[in-house]
C-alpha cells in the first residue's frame, strides 16, 4: 500500500472517527456538569441519574433508527443527520430555562450520539482492508476517549473560570454547550469522504463502488474485493430474521453481549461518576477535576495499544488479557472501600489501572467486531440491534449508579462489576471466534460452515 493510499484510507477512517470523539465527548461532559446541576435543580439521586442517563434514552432511539436510515440513504447522510442533532443539542443545553428542557436537549444529543455510535464504526469497517480493519476501526474508540479526555480538561477549565456560585448559574451550561463547535466540525468534514462501498454495491451503483474501492486499494484488489462483495450480496436475502437462524445466531449473541457487557463492567460509572466517587474518597473539588483529566489521558494512551496490538494479537487474545486485568482491579478497589483505604494513592493507581485494561481491550474490540461479523445486506439494522443493546446497558448504570453506590455501598456495586467482568471472561474464552486479517465477506461465509 503506497502512501497516498494510506493517506486517503485515514482521512476517511479519521472522519469517521469524529462520529467517535462526539459521542465521548457528549457522554462524559455531563460528569463535570452534574455537581453543579445538582445543587442548581435539588436533584435527589434518582433524578441526578436522570440528568445523566436521559441522553441514554436519545441514545437507544438513535441505535434502533440509525441502521434503517443508513440502509435507506446511505451511511455518509446519515452521519451528517447525526452531526446535526449534536449540534442542536449543545445549543439547547447553552440556552435551557429549565430542568425539562435540558433534558429534552440531552435526549436530542442522545440520539445522535446512538446514530453515530453505529454509524461510525460501521462506515470504518465498510471502507478498511482486512489487514487494517482492526486498527482503523479502533481509531473510532481513540475518537471516543480524545472525546472524553478534552471535555474533562475543558469541563476543568471552566470550573476554573469562576466560584462555586458561578459554576451553579453558569458554568455547566458553557460545559454543555462547547459540544457546539465539534458537531460543526463534524458536519462539514464529512462532505469530504466518499459513500460506502459495500452500501453503494448493495443499491446497485457498481462503477462508484469499484471507484471508491480502487482509491484505497490496488485495482486487482479492488476487483477481487468487489466481486465477494457482490458474491455475498447475492446469497443473502437481507431479512434481519435470517440472522437468528443458524450459522448466524451465533454471531447475534457475540455481537450483543459484547456490546451489553461492554457497559455492565464499569467503565460507565468511572467515566459519569469519577468526580463524585474522588470526592467522597476524600479528594477535593478541583483535585477530583484533575485527576479525572487523569483518567481520560490514560484511556487515550492505552487506546493506542489496542490500535497497535488488534491486528497483530488478535481481538480474542486482547479481550482476554484485558478483562482479567479488569477483574484484579475491580476486586482491589472494592477490597480499599470495604476496608476504607482511602488514603494515599491505591484507589486512584487501581482506578486507572481499570481504565488502562479496558481501553486496550474492551474498549474497542466491541465497536470493531460489531462492525465486521454481520453480511452486507443486514449489518446496519443488525449492528443497530447490538448497539441499541450497548445503549440500554449504558442507561442501566448511568440511572442505577448512584442509587447502588447509596444503597449497596462502593465495595460491592465494583464487585456487581467484577462478577460481570468474570461471566464476559468466561463467554469470550468458549464462544468468541477470532476474526483477524479475514475479510467481512470471509467472515460471513465462515459462519455458514
Amino acid at each position: 500500500m503506497d502512501k497516498q493510499t494510506k493517506k486517503t484510507l485515514f482521512k476517511m477512517a479519521a472522519i469517521g472517527a469524529l462520529g467517535g470523539f462526539l459521542f465521548g465527548y457528549d457522554t462524559a461532559v455531563i460528569s463535570g456538569a452534574i455537581g453543579f446541576m445538582e445543587t442548581k435543580f435539588s436533584l435527589t439521586p434518582s433524578l441526578k441519574g436522570w440528568a445523566v442517563s436521559s441522553a441514554i434514552v436519545g441514545c437507544i432511539f438513535g441505535a434502533l433508527v440509525a441502521g434503517y436510515i443508513a440502509d435507506k440513504i446511505g451511511r455518509k447522510k446519515a452521519l451528517i443527520i447525526t452531526a446535526i442533532l449534536f449540534a442542536i443539542s449543545a445549543i439547547g443545553c447553552l440556552i435551557a430555562p429549565d430542568f425539562t428542557f435540558l433534558v429534552i436537549a440531552r435526549i436530542i444529543g442522545g440520539v445522535g450520539v446512538g446514530g453515530a455510535s453505529m454509524l461510525s464504526p460501521l462506515y470504518i469497517s465498510e471502507m478498511a482492508p482486512a489487514d487494517k480493519r482492526g486498527a482503523l476501526v479502533s481509531l473510532y474508540q481513540l475518537g471516543i476517549v480524545l472525546g472524553i479526555t478534552i471535555v474533562y480538561f475543558c469541563n476543568y477549565l471552566v470550573a476554573q473560570a469562576g466560584d462555586e456560585l458561578w459554576g451553579i448559574e453558569y458554568g455547566w451550561r458553557y460545559m454543555l454547550g462547547s459540544e457546539t463547535l465539534p458537531a460543526f466540525i463534524f458536519m462539514i468534514a464529512l462532505f469530504f469522504v466518499p459513500e460506502s462501498p459495500r452500501w453503494l454495491a448493495k443499491k446497485g451503483k457498481d462503477s462508484a463502488s469499484l471507484e471508491i474501492l480502487e482509491q484505497i486499494n490496488t485495482k486487482e484488489k479492488a476487483l477481487e474485493i468487489h466481486n465477494e462483495i457482490k458474491k455475498a450480496l447475492g446469497q443473502e436475502k437481507g431479512r434481519i430474521g435470517d440472522l437468528f437462524k443458524k450459522g448466524y445466531r451465533t454471531a447475534i449473541i457475540v455481537g450483543v453481549v459484547l456490546a451489553l457487557f461492554s457497559q455492565i463492567t464499569g467503565i460507565n460509572a468511572i467515566m459519569y461518576y469519577a468526580p463524585e466517587i474522588l470526592k467522597s474518597a476524600g479528594f477535593g473539588v478541583d483535585s477530583a477535576l484533575i485527576q479525572t483529566v487523569l483518567i481520560g489521558a490514560i484511556n487515550a494512551i492505552f487506546t493506542f495499544v489496542a490500535i497497535k496490538y488488534i491486528d497483530k494479537a488478535g481481538r480474542k487474545k486482547l479481550l482476554l488479557w484485558g478483562v482479567s486485568g479488569m477483574i484484579i482491579c475491580l476486586f482491589a478497589i472494592g477490597m480499599l472501600y470495604q476496608f476504607n483505604s482511602l488514603t494515599g494513592p491505591w484507589l486512584l493507581i487501581f482506578i486507572l489501572g481499570f481504565v488502562a485494561c479496558f481501553a486496550s481491550s474492551l474498549g474497542p474490540i466491541p465497536w470493531v467486531m460489531i462492525s465486521e461479523i454481520f453480511p452486507t445486506k443486514t449489518r446496519g439494522i443488525a449492528m443497530s440491534l447490538c448497539v441499541m443493546v450497548l445503549w440500554i446497558g449504558a442507561m442501566l448504570i448511568s440511572q442505577f449508579t448512584p442509587v447502588l453506590l447509596n444503597d449497596l455501598g462502593p465495595s460491592y456495586t465494583f464487585w456487581l462489576f467484577m462478577i460481570n467482568a468474570i461471566f464476559l471472561l468466561v463467554f469470550t474464552y468458549k464462544i468468541i471466534p477470532e476474526t483477524k486479517g479475514k475479510t467481512l465477506e470471509e467472515i460471513e461465509m465462515s459462519w455458514k460452515k
